[in-house]
């Protein structure tokens, strides 16, 4: 727990000094670093596919840092303040919230239980809006500590509250696609929902991509799609067979994995002790119930 406490400061540290379209991406080394833990301490096996897949995402990782744009200057909470309701930003958080409200009352009690999108959407949609907050907490925190004090400012604590609410939003609706659906598909799907929301999110409010070169922006995302790649990669053929071929009939559905295929077995044993009940109450002259 400590040294979870200690990554997500260092990640909300990292709002304050880079872009947002750098940060969140760069997130992905967490999916990385936790299966190349997990094969030496856990027992698990990464295999020459998900070998390929961390690669991927570190040469994805790589072509984002070399074409990062640089930082805009901020030098108080009100200039953030501005950004944020600038009517093009407005627009865009107006969209998101009614969006997502729409997708919590209208959709989730019907649809999420079996459609992984819809707690998904609504998580990343809400969760852009958090990141571009926690950022603008981020810059008064680093401007405060430069001797010019941000904290105590209504602006301040308006970010703080968003920050909270999103935040309080998004982990509700996280848990329940984790408790319904297979963890990595949640993981790999939420990832690029989220980390695609955040990036236009960031773009719109800090105007990230403004006075940047068209192949300078190229580069970006075609290094974020390449970062996407390898973490879907990685994720989906975690539980699959060992070699690169069995990896590929993963991903393209036509091999199960270890937990489809338990699935699969207790199932068959449900049913033939269903089958072995009806027999039993069939020779005692019994109708079942």
């Amino acid at each position: 727990m400590c040294t979870m406490i200690g990554g997500e400061a260092a990640n909300f540290a990292a709002y304050a000094y880079a872009p947002a379209i750098v940060v969140t991406p760069l997130g992905a080394s967490t999916i990385i670093i936790s299966a190349i833990l997990a094969h030496y301490f856990l027992g698990e096996t990464l295999h020459a596919c998900g070998i390929l897949a961390s690669a991927l995402a570190i040469c994805g990782s790589l072509m984002l840092l070399s074409h990062a744009p640089a930082e805009a200057p901020l030098e108080s909470v009100e200039e953030i303040w501005k950004l944020a309701t600038q009517p093009q930003f407005l627009i865009y958080a107006v969209f998101v919230t009614c969006l997502a409200l729409v997708l919590m009352y209208r959709f989730a009690p019907r649809y999420g239980r079996s459609h992984l999108l819809i707690y998904v959407l609504i998580c990343s949609l809400i969760g852009s809006l958090s990141v571009v907050s926690c950022k603008a907490l981020g810059i008064a925190v680093k401007l405060t500590i430069r001797g010019s004090n941000q904290i105590f400012k209504k602006e301040t604590f308006a970010f703080f509250c968003c920050v909270l609410c999103c935040i309080l939003v998004q982990m509700n609706y996280l848990n329940k696609a984790l408790d319904t659906f297979n963890t990595a598909i949640v993981s790999s799907t939420y990832y690029v929902f989220f980390t695609t929301c955040t990036i236009t999110a960031s773009m719109i409010m800090y105007k990230d991509w403004e006075g940047q070169a068209a192949g300078t922006i190229t580069f970006q995302v075609l290094g974020f799609g390449v970062l996407m790649v390898g973490v879907y990669l990685l994720t989906v053929t975690r539980d699959s067979s060992p070699g690169c071929a069995a990896g590929l009939r993963t991903v393209l559905g036509r091999e199960k994995t270890r937990e489809q295929e338990y699935s699969l077995v207790q199932t068959a044993e449900d049913q033939k002790e269903e089958e072995e009940s009806l027999v039993r109450s069939a020779s005692y002259g019994k109708c079942p119930v």
